[in-house]
């Protein structure tokens, strides 16, 4: 720990885990945790006062940084001689900026932080933090990943990486190349998960509809071949790329008897010159395309769009021209992000800066327009019949499911209907909770 001389080997027992941003980062925490599992460690909560602590970080946005120091700060509070370590996004993009929080005692980039239980196991309470991030060019193997959380739900990673270079984003530069799990090891690890009592697997990755490109071969064939697995009642596609949604990838979902109707669909804006200044691999046109064939075919399906505002050069116009797009799609519900500026990416060199007033404002209206879009759809859901899959959470003598096309319901708390499959028409509406009362 910085500050600290004191080169006395720590017998580590316990290990606490805090995961932020996306899903694939909580499979890799979960493929970690059984690491130091298989290493003898018991997994407890940071309250618990645990030997090591891992942060799985994101650099998506500047909270998640800010979130990471708060993180440690808290776990020195708690447990004072903890071995600190911090993984993920932002230890490889900015690890001597971690290697700076006073706490920390060993930062790993994308390569090394599967091999976390032997950097422990050797670890001692030194006085300087050590640093171990290779240069990201040489981030080449895949590392296969799943969640192991829930019963009833689990993030499975079939692809990490990303060759795109949108001019926005720093997640090639964390987490490098496009690359892939062949279709072979994806089914051995469903098969796996399936051997859990899971009911559904939801696809991660970085870019997931580039699946196949380190292989030779395709998502479709992919998920044409995860249909055949038994035990698995649902499988949901995280997210994709409008460009790599192809018309084969919708008619397979929508005669599919396991993946649900449920896309998410990044947009990220909806003028076509702020598309080009991010380096977008499509316009709008072809956007719209994809959400008309979705509904044609699965007029129930729910479709899930990301949106970034106020990124630079964007006018009230191009703004305008986002927010009439977004209307006029039949889409579900909106992910919006307030554009942040990243080290070593192109936006960041840009000039007709958005204010960060204007961008505040624009963001507020998008999410009213997403809770339009969202009331709309659930309200377009009444009165239907639906297979709901309930989970375990206990809230306030309450469970909770969703429906394949991701319509929250909610139910009298029953643990026998934990993890099964409850087929009711849903017909009463809670507005304020946005949920489906279900009375079983």
């Amino acid at each position: 720990m910085l500050g600290v001389a004191n080169t006395e080997l720590i017998n580590t027992k316990k290990v606490a885990f805090y995961t932020l941003g996306c899903k694939l980062n909580f499979s890799e925490t979960s493929t970690i945790a059984r690491l130091f599992e298989n290493g003898g460690y018991t997994k407890v909560t940071l309250e618990e006062q645990p030997d090591v602590y891992v942060i799985n970080t994101c650099s998506v946005t500047e909270n998640a940084d800010k979130k990471c120091k708060a993180l440690v700060k808290k776990a020195l509070l708690i447990s004072p001689h903890a071995i600190i370590v911090v993984i993920g996004c932002y230890a490889q993009l900015k690890p001597q900026e971690i290697a700076r929080i006073e706490g920390v005692d060993i930062v790993l980039g994308a390569s090394e932080k599967f091999n976390i239980v032997e950097y422990i196991q050797n670890n001692q309470k030194n006085a300087e933090t050590q640093v171990h991030a290779c240069e990201i060019k040489d981030v080449k193997q895949f590392v296969a990943s799943y969640s192991a959380n829930d019963r009833t739900r689990t993030f499975l990673k079939i692809q990490d990486g990303c060759d795109y270079f949108c001019s926005f984003c720093t997640i090639p530069l964390a987490r490098g190349r496009s690359r892939n799990d062949s279709i072979s090891n994806v089914i051995q690890q469903a098969k796996e998960i399936a051997s859990k009592g899971v009911k559904e697997i939801v696809l991660t990755g970085v870019n997931t509809g580039d699946f196949g490109k380190t292989t030779g071969e395709t998502f479709l064939e992919l998920i044409q071949e995860l249909e055949k697995i038994d035990g698995i009642e649902r499988f949901r596609i995280s997210s994709i790329e409008p460009n790599l949604l192809t018309q084969e990838i919708i008619e397979w979902v929508a005669k599919s008897s396991k993946f649900v109707p449920h896309f998410h669909i990044p947009l990220q804006s909806g003028s076509d010159k702020i598309l080009r200044l991010m380096r977008r691999r499509y316009v709008t046109e072809l956007y719209a395309s994809k959400i008309e064939t979705i509904k044609q075919l699965m007029p129930d399906a729910c479709i899930g769009v990301d949106v970034i505002v106020g990124f630079p050069d964007e006018t009230d116009e191009d703004f305008l021209d986002t927010y009439n797009f977004i209307n006029s799609l039949d889409v579900s519900y909106l992910h919006v992000f307030t554009y942040s500026e990243r080290d070593n990416t192109t936006a960041v060199r840009m000039t007709n800066i958005v204010p960060t007033t204007v961008r505040q404002q624009r963001s507020k209206a998008l999410h009213i327009l997403s809770e339009k879009k969202k009331n709309a759809f659930y309200e377009s859901q009444q009165n239907t019949t639906h297979t709901i899959l309930v989970e375990a959470e206990k809230s306030e003598g309450y469970m909770y499911g969703f429906t394949k096309n991701y319509v929250k319901c909610r139910l009298p708390y029953n643990s026998k209907l934990t993890n099964t499959l409850v087929t009711t028409t849903i017909q009463e509406l809670d507005r304020t909770e946005m949920v489906y009362h279900i009375g079983l």
